[in-house]
């Protein structure tokens, strides 16, 4: 766009007019002109001609713009000389306002009939991903339109006159039409809602690998290994053995025995996690102690799995409803979800409702922290209880919580014929008689309400699923009611913090176990600060959240002084608008107070543990909570996670009299939410939380005493493998390689620097399940430490290698004076007869000793041909595919 310009041609008394023009502008130059006049002359570079890209903004806010990456204009006969494209554009965006109007039934009917007014005009969906470009495609062809998924670029897609409508992937902000063009683009938000994406994640991580990701070794835990028992874990060394180089733990152990284990064998250890908090004592390397502990932990484990498989047999064999599979209607309630799915979540709601679809009554529990997406899991398996005809119940362990579901639900729900209702206390003795009432007669297909859902007068025509969120904060008597209901209809819980009991049944197996571990979009960590309790901290704290326009919370769980102290903050800090809230007000009063407060009339609200679980405020990201050490470590950490829910960086202060006044366990409690501070930390909470109090009465009045002595994850293994041997399962032996091939196979620390980074990944590569999650995690360590060299590359072969030996049970391999040795395990799947007939047509090669060790001669030492050659025998003697085909998938079960 051209700058406004003049032309200047004057005689010498109109210089002066040229130079103040000159200045105006900027950057010009002035020449003069010899002739019969005297002319000056303004010269201006080129750049000065144009408005810069701010003067171009400027110019063009005031207009309506379609905006646009490039726009080819071919004239329509080779002999024109000039041609003129007039463009009349109309934006798309209406087409969700028509969705959303056009009633409960059919929601992309308003869509169709759209089409139908287009006829003649290619119309192109663009879907941010090849999920979203299938679900389209589905959705559309239940109106008997059959749209294909072009793979071309855009350019290529807009040129082609073969299609009336298509589905292409990429990004757009907002649809357009060009009528004169004949061409419509339509996008994915513009149908079903502005979805926030989730960013790509760099890796892949299973919830069964929770436990190890999670505890993480420090220097000086204590941990168990599998073979030897308890010992102590001083860090990482670095040794040369036998002409090897290569890292290695160093276990510490009775009388200061020490154990080196290699890296690539990182997972025959175990953090230690007691029962009681106490330090464990240590084994003694060569004993027989730690076999005799491990039998004796085996029979006590296998008496209370009898118990626990018979407690939950009932449930098991009792005939539930088995719902159908999604359908449309479920597909177009999917698509109105307005986040995309993050992998776990996705996971979650795939096992949520494959478990719906089973015969038996299903027992799920769904761990995430607050603002995961557990809500959204639980809405999509209501909508499928609903639409096959049954109720649902949703119980919340507070009235607060009750109000926020109920108006979650509806929000979700708002464009389908499905009723939902709360009872609390709300609402009027006759309003709650009214619900019930028309509960009992079917009317109500979700019913969210607290504890009163569990009394006996409330009855449902035909419930079909329970939805249990914080189950962990209701009473005894209330559990037994919910386990009658186990019995009976399908249950979901929901849980940022599951308490000892809940996670260990979940991990034994006896409850199904679903982990939602990715944070949503923008979500930061909470900065946590313990402290004791200053006037002058509590002012700086709060003026600081306000002057951002934000909101806080200050918690004060005594509701007998609770006022006072409210007026103590207002004469400390009068620049806030301070309000009180507790259980013990009316109300319609308390309503009042928790409204205002999220419409930001209020500033501080002084409350009591009401919030714990509560109305969600986003605008409220500093909470204050005094006497922290009296509080539970899971209670505070739901505290602490009422703020954060936005995308600004959030405080918690925690106030305590004094470290000298605080009890031991309080100490560990506070001390374990700092070092809990970084995203998805409820998992991580729950075991700190195992290791203060213990695991929890299971069975009544039998406790066990054996996760002392062998450390929760030790004993969740042996509980599983006793639980699976109970159901008749088939139990096959654990083996981990001993990988002997003179081979240096490591991490320098010159390429991470950081040992616990290292370990990290050794862990990490010790997990692996497939060949593909190998190649995600090279890209992912190539990313971040740049070019590996050798040693690297061997330690991803060793590593991939293990996993292979590992599913067919090879014990040990081996090389020495140009032979490779293979161990294999007494149940190890080799076909025998195709054993014996490969060392009978190569007795030059292959030998048989009697400990059923197998050695042979490989063709090449060099150590990625021997690999291959080493998997293609493994494959060769158990009908397996070929060496290219080969991988952990496809071995048998």
């Amino acid at each position: 766009m051209f700058r406004q310009q003049k032309v200047f041609a004057c005689g010498p008394d109109g210089a002066d007019r040229v130079e103040a023009e000159a200045e105006r502008f900027g950057r010009l130059t002035w020449e003069r002109h010899e002739g019969a006049k005297e002319e000056h002359r303004l010269v201006a570079p080129v750049d000065a001609l144009y408005l810069n890209e701010h003067e171009w903004r400027d110019v063009l806010e005031p207009f309506a713009r379609v905006q646009g990456e490039s726009l080819t204009v071919l004239a329509a006969s080779e002999r024109a000389q000039q041609s003129t494209l007039t463009v009349e554009s109309y934006l798309t965006t209406d087409i969700r306002l028509e969705t959303a109007l056009h009633g409960k039934e059919a929601s992309l009917a308003p869509l169709v009939e759209r089409l139908k007014t287009w006829q003649g005009e290619r119309v192109i969906f663009v879907a941010p991903t090849q999920a979203d470009a299938a679900r389209l495609r589905d959705l559309l062809s239940n109106y008997n339109l059959q749209l294909p998924i072009l793979e071309e670029p855009i350019d290529r897609v807009s040129a082609r006159a073969d299609f009336a409508q298509a589905i292409v992937c990429g990004h757009l902000n907002q649809g357009f039409r060009l009528p004169e063009a004949r061409l419509v683009f339509v996008t994915f938000d513009e149908v079903f809602g502005t979805r926030k994406r989730q960013p790509a994640a760099s890796t892949k991580r299973h919830p069964s690998h929770f436990l190890t990701s999670l505890s993480e070794l420090k220097q000086d835990d204590f941990v168990v290994h599998l073979d030897h028992g308890i010992g102590v874990y001083r860090g990482l060394k670095f040794l040369k053995v036998a002409g090897v180089e290569g890292e290695f733990l160093h276990l510490e152990y009775e009388g200061g025995d020490r154990l080196y284990l290699p890296v690539d064998r990182i997972n025959m250890v175990q953090k230690y996690i007691g029962g009681d908090g106490a330090a464990p004592g240590l084994d003694r390397l060569g004993g027989t102690a730690w076999e005799k502990v491990k039998a004796k932990a085996r029979k006590s484990i296998f008496a209370m799995a009898e118990e626990l498989v018979q407690l939950y047999a009932l449930r098991e064999a009792r005939a539930g409803t088995a719902f159908a599979s999604p359908d449309n209607l479920y597909k177009e309630f999917e698509a109105g979800f307005e986040y995309e799915e993050t992998p776990d979540q996705q996971r979650a709601i795939d096992e949520t409702l494959a478990g719906m679809q089973s015969q038996k009554p299903m027992d799920r529990l769904i761990c995430g922290d607050v603002g995961y997406g557990k809500t959204e899991v639980a809405m999509r398996a209501a909508f499928l209880a609903v639409e096959g005809g049954k109720q649902v119940a949703v119980l919340a362990p507070t009235t607060i919580l009750a109000q926020q579901h109920l108006q979650t639900f509806r929000h979700r729900f708002r464009n389908q014929p499905v009723r939902i209702e709360m009872v609390s206390r709300f609402l009027t003795s006759k309003e709650v008689a009214q619900i019930l009432q028309e509960t009992a007669q079917g009317k109500v297909d979700i019913l969210i309400g607290t504890h009163r859902l569990l009394q006996k007068d409330v009855e449902f025509k035909d419930l079909g699923l329970v939805i249990v969120d914080e189950e962990q904060r209701f009473g005894v008597v209330h559990k037994e009611r919910l386990k009658k209901l186990r019995q009976l209809v399908d249950v979901l819980s929901l849980t940022a913090t599951p308490i000892p009991r809940t996670l260990h049944m979940s991990l034994v197996g006896i409850r199904e176990l679903s982990i939602i571990e990715t944070p949503p979009v923008d979500r930061l960590a909470i900065q946590t600060y313990v402290t004791r309790y200053d006037e002058r901290l509590i002012r700086d704290a709060v003026l600081r959240e306000l002057e951002r326009g934000g909101q806080v919370f200050f918690l004060h769980n005594r509701v007998e002084t609770i006022d006072r102290l409210a007026l103590k903050l207002s004469d400390q800090i009068p620049e806030a608008k301070i309000a009180v809230a507790h259980g013990q007000m009316r109300p319609k009063e308390l309503e009042k107070v928790m409204v205002d407060f999220l419409d930001n009339k209020t500033q501080v609200l002084v409350c009591s543990a009401i919030i714990e679980s509560g109305l969600d405020f986003p605008n409220a990201n500093t909470i204050i909570i005094n006497r922290a050490d009296k509080f539970g470590l899971a209670q505070l950490y739901q505290l602490r996670g009422r703020v954060g829910r936005s995308h600004r960086h959030a405080y918690a202060y925690l106030l305590i009299p004094g470290e000298k006044a605080i009890t031991p366990d309080a100490e560990k409690r506070l001390r374990a939410l700092q070092e809990i501070d970084g995203l998805g930390g409820g998992f991580k909470l729950a075991l700190h939380d195992l290791e203060i109090r213990g695991a929890g009465n299971l069975l009544g009045d039998q406790q066990s005493g054996q996760i002392t002595a062998v450390g929760f994850e030790l004993y969740t293994e042996m509980m599983q493998k006793a639980i699976q041997e109970l159901k008749g399962e088939e139990v096959l032996p654990e083996v981990d390689p001993e990988i002997r091939l003179g081979i240096s196979a490591y991490f320098p620390d010159n390429y991470i620097p950081d040992a616990n980074q290292r370990l990290y990944f050794y862990k990490r590569l010790a997990s692996l399940r497939s060949s593909q999650e190998l190649d995600e995690l090279k890209e992912e360590i190539k990313d971040r430490f740049g070019p590996y060299g050798t040693v690297v590359e061997n330690l991803f072969l060793v590593m991939n290698l293990r996993r292979t030996l590992k599913h067919l049970l090879v014990q040990q391999i081996s090389a020495s004076d140009g032979k490779v040795f293979l161990l294999f395990h007494p149940e190890s799947p080799v076909k025998v007869e195709k054993l014996l007939d490969l060392i009978r047509k190569q007795k030059s090669r292959f030998r048989l000793s009697p400990d059923g060790r197998l050695s042979f001669a490989p063709r090449n030492l060099e150590w990625e041909p021997l690999m291959d050659e080493v998997t293609e025998l493994l494959a060769s003697i158990q009908d397996l595919p070929a060496v290219e085909n080969f991988s952990a998938e496809s071995l048998p079960a």
